[in-house]
């Protein structure tokens, strides 16, 4: 049996198919995403989803679905299905669906009445264009297909509507037709395999609702424009392929690069491929460059993410050159802003005062599971760049006190991972002594100092940097821990922060830490008794005040909630690397069955990835984007600390 397979009882019950969605990506930013039933619940949703750099840096949907009905003896059955306006749903085409397979390729098998039709969806890597493979597995009487687009042409974050500047042209190609609604868009070319008839029938299908929309307080409804269709017999055991995408392709050669492309997938058959699979989609080629786009449908390359992801996406599974080309990318950001030059790369936020702690923590991660000769040999100008531009006070938000420990100011504007905002202010107003800053600062010394004494030269900074490191211990341990066992959050003069957050996590589980074992090991209980869910640690114990577990409701209700108890797959990754350190081999069971609770989550939200952030009471319901890296990044990285505690490949 698969992997990743919904049965008819699933696919035919709404209320338990919308919610599941599935997400294909290509390298160049563009994707393809839909519910399991092919039913747009999200105005990110979208066949063919494109950027338009021309326009805007925005994702732009052009192809929003595409309607198959199956004609027989002149009666057409569509397979297609929108939700309008009231509650309204048609053509109800997932009454036909009989089974949902996604382990290599998202697969929908129709029945209708002695007509049983296969669907394969596949997106091309690197080029901007969906495939879809329709196999007539078995027909008692002659048997056409009627193919009809229905297009948007706008930007992922609005609507279109009717009106009467949309073009209605289009252009006969091979096979196919091109059309273009707006100028300053690229033309949408769409073809078959085979030889055709296009029916010109324009028309608007008004009032299409979103319903995520509507739950997120948005506007919801819009109209899409329909050209008309394309009709083409078929026969049983024969293969269709539909192609949509922004340049024209040979029709002849659409049944080839479809069975290579279904060839040269990797099945999602298990928990750690799924992972894999998942970890790929985040990879972005553009202008040249190589990214880690933080989360679909709607993030970009952040820098924090970035380097928190980098490692679990790419050194978990043996990608070295991966690491290399997404690093020298970053790398660039790094120096542009040392060096005080615009940012040369499309990598947003390096202001952040931590983003240059996490390029320090994931420039130490490949030296530990790499080569620390090689780190050094790679990154260590980059690393002496990094601590000296923060050690003399360079950064202009990061400042390192005479204690040995980093202040930043975050009153007025959220400076942390923590970082949303009510009203133009932070709701969590983390200021001066950071806990998770401070933590990663120590680990940071540390690293270096690790590699200037294998260096064995340059003994002065050596020296110093000692000084600094135990400096920096007493302070942590004089400013943070307090006589419960647990840290403070954050301390900012007479202001101390008593919530029980998840950011003392870090301190546990940093490869160098400020704490010892004893002190360690109170922290991971704080974090077990009143964080931990099994989907991630909350950002906030319910025993705190302003504990708002539920990320529901209109944007502001939401950002109130995003982490004032929410809970967070990432934070799992470092909470059970601190389990392992301090129980180790004895903690690998109790790692993989917290494992194996975050596992269910591949038949749900996404399909086969996980979503951002989940409430942080039960069911704990997956919410935000669809999917996000540094999520799957740490599962993946924990995967790997667990192969080096069990010294077997884990799958």
């Amino acid at each position: 049996m698969s992997y990743l397979r919904f049965d008819k009882s699933v696919m035919t019950n709404l209320e338990e198919s919308l919610p599941r969605e599935v997400l294909r990506t290509n390298r160049s930013g563009a994707y393809s995403c839909s519910t399991i039933v092919d039913c747009n619940t999200r105005k990110y949703h979208g066949l063919l989803v494109v950027p338009v750099p021309e326009l805007d840096d925005e994702n732009h949907v052009l192809l929003s679905s595409l309607d198959v009905t199956v004609v027989q003896h002149g009666v057409p059955f569509n397979l297609g299905l929108h939700k309008y306006q009231g509650n309204n749903f048609s053509p109800n085409g997932h009454k036909y669906i009989r089974e949902f397979d996604c382990e290599k390729v998202p697969t929908t098998t129709y029945r209708v009445g002695g007509v049983v039709l296969k669907k394969e969806v596949l997106f091309v890597h690197h080029e901007s264009r969906i495939l879809l493979r329709y196999t007539l597995v078995q027909a008692h009487s002659a048997t056409t297909l009627r193919f009809r687009p229905f297009l948007a042409f706008r930007s992922v974050r609005q609507f279109t509507h009717e009106n009467g500047v949309a073009s209605r042209e289009y252009q006969l190609i091979d096979n196919g037709i091109k059309t273009r609604m707006y100028e300053g868009y690229p033309e949408l070319f769409m073809q078959l395999n085979k030889k055709n008839e296009f029916i010109f029938e324009p028309d608007w299908y008004r009032n299409i609702e979103y319903p995520k929309e509507q739950e997120r307080g948005y506007d919801s409804y819009e109209d899409l424009y329909v050209p008309g269709y394309f009709e083409v017999p078929i026969k049983q055991g024969e293969s269709i392929v539909f192609s949509a995408g922004i340049s024209e392709m040979p029709s002849r050669k659409l049944k080839a690069m479809c069975e290579s492309a279904i060839e040269s997938r990797t099945p999602r058959s298990t928990f750690k491929q799924c992972l894999i699979n998942s970890a790929h989609q985040f990879y972005n080629l553009t202008d040249g460059e190589d990214y880690i786009l933080a989360g679909y449908p709607w993030f970009k390359a952040r820098a924090r993410d970035t380097f928190i992801a980098l490692p679990g996406l790419t050194l978990a599974n043996k990608e070295y050159d991966e690491f290399y080309k997404m690093m020298d990318t970053a790398a660039k950001a790094i120096n542009d802003f040392i060096d005080g030059n615009p940012i040369s790369v499309k990598i947003y936020e390096m202001e952040q005062p931590d983003v240059l702690l996490w390029a320090m923590w994931c420039i130490q991660q490949y030296g530990k599971y790499v080569s620390h000769d090689d780190c050094r040999e790679r990154y260590g100008l980059l690393i002496s760049k990094i601590m000296d531009f923060i050690r003399t006070g360079k950064h202009p938000n990061l400042f390192v006190h005479d204690n040995g420990l980093v202040y930043t100011n975050g009153r007025d504007k959220a400076v942390t991972w923590m970082n949303s905002t009510s009203y133009g202010r932070p709701v969590v107003p983390r200021s001066g002594y950071v806990v998770e800053f401070n933590a990663l600062w120590y680990n940071a010394l540390m690293f270096s100092i690790q590699m200037l004494e294998e260096l064995g030269t340059h003994q002065d900074i050596l020296a110093d940097a000692r000084v600094q490191a135990e400096k920096c211990a007493e302070s942590f341990h004089d400013v943070f821990l307090n006589e419960y066992g647990y840290l403070l959050d954050y301390v900012d003069g007479n202001m101390m922060d008593w919530s029980v957050r998840p950011n003392m996590i870090f301190a546990a589980a940093l490869d160098f830490s400020p704490l010892s074992k004893a002190e360690r090991k109170k922290v991971l209980d704080y974090c077990t008794k009143e964080l931990l869910t099994p989907k991630g640690l909350r950002s906030l114990s319910p025993k705190s005040g302003g504990y708002n577990p539920m990320y529901t409701g209109p944007q502001n209700q939401r950002d109130l909630a995003y982490h004032q108890g929410t809970a967070w797959p990432w934070l799992m990754g470092f909470y059970l690397e601190a389990y392992m350190r301090i129980y180790n081999l004895s903690g690998v069971s109790f790692v993989q069955r917290r494992l194996q609770g975050l596992e269910a989550e591949m038949n749900s939200h996404c399909v086969a990835s996980i979503p951002e952030l989940f409430d942080g009471n039960p069911p704990f319901t997956g919410r935000g984007a669809v999917s996000f890296a540094i999520n799957v990044a740490e599962i993946l990285r924990i995967y790997m600390l667990l192969t080096k505690y069990t010294k077997e490949e884990l799958v």
